[in-house]
């Protein structure tokens, strides 16, 4: 569902979105290939090190892994996009785009929901975690979340290139698709946005406060430093969560409800107050795009990689 406002009516942003999309895209790119590869290569070292099959959790980590991988080698394509100021990529490639990038945004929302799920279960009840987890049923979770962020996605699809001005275009929003894009907006806010959010906010605030009480429980000052590095990261994914998700769904929302009321009624506002709506699209749309490149990069500043934690996390915690 993209954010983008083509050109075809007035109040144009269009050279700001050719200055920040290039930009934000390219140096998300290089800092989430290198923040991934870098925890795909730890994830693969560890396992042949420890000679152990993956556990539930490293099997759904290594499915976010894939779908934050799958999401920034897609934003090249969009690069070049708004360097060009024209699609060259062919038509199939221009609806692979925006339904790739949005099966992998809401894939690792739901991963992330779920990881949330399993973190808090290991951490506060462990022997419930010890007896309950199977990395058949964590391999069959992932198909699911696969399949429904895959059929949910597929109205995408219809969103081809066109001809505008005598240029071939993609990725932009166009009227005729506006009203269909308002109707699959309200349900995936709720499902895509709100009900994951909600899911784990609870779960890591929990698990955060349980951490601090183990920490001042525990006088090893080896345990109390992993303790403390977990907690902060616990504390740093969801408050980035937050930053990159819930402006991106709030703008959108009001976004699409504002070009939906241009096209009724004509400019009945001020372009000042469109330029702005739009621009503000355009920062939180790339806000999104980022969100494991941010996660990966404060999660090195710790000392953590995102697969370390989710892989440390339960042998330091499982046992009070």
């Amino acid at each position: 569902m993209p954010l983008h406002s083509s050109n075809f009516t007035n109040c144009s942003i269009s050279d700001f979105k050719h200055t920040v999309y290039p930009i934000a895209y390219l140096l998300i790119f290089f800092l989430g290939l290198f923040g991934n590869l870098i925890s795909l290569f730890f994830f693969i070292s560890s396992s042949y090190r420890r000679k152990a099959s993956f556990s539930p959790v490293n099997i759904l980590m290594l499915n976010l892994l894939l779908s934050d991988l799958m999401m920034v080698c897609s934003l090249p394509f969009r690069a070049a996009y708004y360097l060009m100021d024209y699609w060259a990529f062919g038509d199939i490639t221009c609806r692979i785009m925006s339904y790739v990038f949005y099966i992998n945004m809401y894939g690792s929302i739901y991963f992330l929901a779920v990881l949330s799920i399993v973190r808090f279960v290991a951490i506060v009840k462990p022997f419930t975690y010890v007896h309950w987890q199977s990395s058949r049923r964590a391999w069959t979770l992932c198909i699911i979340i696969w399949l429904i962020v895959s059929v949910a996605s597929i109205p995408l699809l219809k969103a081809g290139t066109y001809e505008d001005s005598n240029q071939t275009k993609c990725l932009d929003l166009r009227p005729s698709h506006v009203g269909t894009i308002i109707m699959l907006n309200r349900w995936v806010l709720f499902l895509g946005f709100v009900m994951p959010f909600v899911v784990i906010s609870v779960c890591y605030i929990f698990a955060a406060l349980y951490l601090l009480k183990l920490r001042k429980s525990r006088q090893n000052r080896r345990s109390q430093i992993n303790h403390k590095k977990s907690c902060s990261l616990v504390i740093i994914v969801l408050l980035i969560f937050l930053a990159c998700f819930m402006p991106y769904h709030v703008i959108r929302t009001l976004f699409l409800e504002a070009e939906m009321d241009i096209q009724n009624n004509g400019y009945d506002k001020s372009c000042h107050y469109i330029e702005s709506l739009r621009k503000a699209a355009v920062i939180a749309h790339c806000l999104a795009s980022g969100n494991s490149a941010w996660i990966h990069c404060f999660s090195f500043l710790l000392g953590k990689t995102l697969l370390a934690f989710g892989d440390n996390i339960h042998r330091e915690d499982r046992v009070v």
